[in-house]
């Protein structure tokens, strides 16, 4: 009788000390990957873990047991702060899904094109794997002011198709939350509320859908259910390929992060009149009549203005607005772009800016390749806030 009930509070302990861990510990530091843009955010923010369901507290203390917390898996934080949410008719907690689903966390942004370029395989995962069990969720952080705006969030997500429910993160809650730096940057979420993989950055598509593969695999085990029959072959999405193994690197227009204007003072919030020169070198952007420096974007103060770059890469692709509405006109190398080599959103060699987006400028049929590029704008009030590149 004594041993029993030396066990029974010997095990109240080991449960108390699981649920302890969970509350206390926090994400680990996390290396960059490739092909993500990243940001430097402080974090005072503490949050508490997303507790697993009692369904999975047996896998929880089995990891527990296994690992330590240095080298140990970190489970996951709860959304913090959400500022709204689109497709889904309800608000809901990472807890609502923890312990019952796999999930995989997405930070992302609208305007970011290495984060457009994951959205089909997240939507293929969504198809084949939700029925067994595994939920999305896209983080939405703005990296720009307009990307705040819950409508024109919520047209991002119907021009791309999203299957999935996505949390507004405007006030950077949940992305201080988890200390995170990078678009895109996906947390998988196992059973017992773990992150057990992730992965900035595009690519690695396939060892992500193998992970999660596994999750679903053990969950079918917690729960008790028949094992679902997996694909035999991983997501595959066709994307050009880009040959060469240089390529022009993102480039802000605002006074914060402008380091690429060459024809102007860098880093200063205010107008300045610019003067294009005669040479002009390669990642360098020249600005050409009355601009004014904010510092997210520039802006074009008169008619007549130009922007030129000279670029390296296969497409171009423009960050920018215009409240009122302009026209640009598009050349490369002096002449004006031919609808083989434009971009989606560039007709006749024009394309017509509004609404704040990326926009699609240049997908030369030739792959990379060295380009200069020249946007004449005919009216004022463009906002020019980045050039990408793919």
């Amino acid at each position: 009788m004594k041993y029993k009930t030396l066990t029974f509070v010997f095990s109240l302990l080991i449960i108390a000390a699981a649920i302890v861990y969970l509350e206390a510990i926090r994400v680990h530091p996390i290396k960059p990957g490739v092909g993500a843009r990243t940001i430097a955010v402080s974090s005072t923010t503490t949050s508490t873990a997303a507790m697993p369901n009692a369904s999975a507290s047996a896998l929880a203390l089995q990891k527990l047991a296994a690992t330590d917390q240095k080298a140990g898996y970190q489970p996951a934080i709860e959304i913090m702060d959400p500022t709204g949410f689109v497709n889904t008719s309800s608000s809901f907690k990472l807890a609502d899904l923890v312990g019952e689903n796999v999930v995989l966390l997405d930070f992302w942004t609208y305007s970011c094109i290495n984060c457009i370029r994951t959205i089909p395989y997240l939507n293929a995962w969504y198809d084949r794997y939700h029925d067994q069990g595994l939920e999305i969720v896209g983080i939405h952080t703005p990296e720009f002011a307009f990307e705040s705006n819950i409508s024109n969030v919520e047209s991002a997500v119907q021009k791309y198709g999203i299957k999935y429910p996505v949390v507004l993160d405007s006030d950077y809650g949940t992305w201080d939350a988890y200390g995170n730096l990078y678009w895109p940057h996906e947390y998988l979420i196992d059973m017992a509320g773990y992150i057990v993989h992730d992965q900035i950055g595009e690519g690695n598509y396939g060892e992500t859908e193998g992970e999660i593969q596994k999750l679903l695999a053990e969950r079918d085990q917690i729960l008790g259910v028949q094992a679902a029959a997996m694909p035999t072959s991983t997501v595959f999405i066709p994307q050009s390929v880009i040959s060469g193994g240089l390529m022009s690197p993102e480039t802000y227009f605002g006074s914060e992060r402008n380091q690429y204007l060459a024809n102007g003072t860098q880093n200063a919030v205010g107008d300045q009149t610019l003067t294009q020169p005669m040479i002009m070198g390669l990642n360098k952007l020249y600005l050409g009549g009355s601009w004014y420096f904010d510092n997210q974007y520039a802006s074009n103060n008169a008619t007549s203005a130009t922007i030129i770059y000279k670029y390296t890469a296969g497409k171009v692709y423009f960050v920018a607005a215009a409240p009122r509405g302009v026209n640009v006109e598009v050349l490369q190398d002096g002449k004006p772009i031919t609808n083989a080599a434009a971009g989606a959103d560039v007709r006749d060699g024009k394309v017509f800016i509004q609404e704040s987006r990326l926009y699609d400028l240049v997908d030369n049929p030739d792959g990379s390749g060295t380009h200069t590029l020249e946007l004449i704008i005919d009216s004022p009030g463009l906002e020019a806030f980045t050039f990408t590149f793919g």
